[in-house]
């Protein structure tokens, strides 16, 4: 900076200039983070997942909203810094949230905080995965069984059998697996346990045979079409020996080595 220069809104000398402008004028008179006078954030009511861009994430998320929600809304000037933004709620209703975001930003070298308002409405939406689930939908089906269609054991004690393997069995199985059941229902020869998705109720009931030395079955039924194509219903027959589940150690893993099918 040539000796002499000045600031042309506060009149000192001294300072960096940019189009006669020092760092401090420039930031009070720009707009350094804006947020719009309203954003939009849609959230399952069961899960807690997002929707963003038509895709659904998060879920298990809290139902209340965090930075993760409100920073997306913040629109920063490409010659600003943001160090960190903490969130006051100002304001609740039902469905509108008010917020003042306190911005700690660094714009050409200046530090500042800037308040940012913003008012986000809250939309509760169920996500694809919980709508079926609660509509009962699914594509698969574990059957849990006695050794034989003929019944040995009476229907509470065969249930309360079946209901410790399976226990032991989820245990043992992956968390995305879990995830895809969709109900159970009780009946008198046994479990059925219903899937939203087929790969990981083939992946479980593999993981019962080979785990717990159980007889599978596969069969398939046409349930409908979808874009030109038939869709199935799979459905996974599990006979478990009479011993296991009370007590009786499961069968021991395959010698072969050989992995559980995803």
């Amino acid at each position: 900076m040539a000796d002499g220069e000045f600031c042309v809104v506060c009149g000192r000398t001294g300072r960096p200039l940019v189009d006669g402008v020092c760092a401090k004028c420039a930031a009070d008179r720009t707009a350094l983070v804006t947020a719009p006078l309203r954003g939009t954030v849609t959230v399952c009511p069961h899960c807690g997942a997002r929707e963003v861009g038509g895709q659904w994430e998060r879920a298990g998320a809290s139902r209340v909203l965090t930075a993760e929600d409100l920073a997306p809304f913040l629109k920063v000037h490409p010659d600003a810094g943001v160090r960190r933004v903490r969130w006051e709620e100002t304001n609740a209703t039902a469905t509108v949230r008010d917020y003042v975001g306190h911005a700690d930003v660094v714009f050409r070298g200046v530090p500042r905080t800037v308040d940012v308002p913003l008012s986000v409405r809250v939309l509760s939406r169920s996500c694809p995965d919980c709508s079926r689930a609660s509509g009962r939908y699914y594509t698969a089906v574990i059957q849990l069984r006695g050794p034989t269609e003929r019944r040995l054991e009476r229907s509470v004690e065969l249930r309360a059998r079946l209901a410790r393997v399976w226990d032991d069995l989820v245990a043992e199985a992956r968390p995305e697996w879990r995830r895809a059941v969709s109900f159970d229902e009780a009946l008198p020869e046994g479990i059925d346990v219903f899937f939203k998705e087929t790969l990981p109720a083939r992946a479980i009931a593999r993981l019962a045979k080979q785990r717990f030395g159980a007889s599978l079955t596969e069969s398939a039924s046409l349930f409908g079409r979808k874009d030109g194509h038939d869709v199935y219903r799979v459905t996974f027959c599990l006979r478990f020996p009479r011993g296991m589940g009370a007590g009786a150690a499961p069968a021991p893993p395959s010698r072969s080595g050989a992995s559980v099918e995803q």
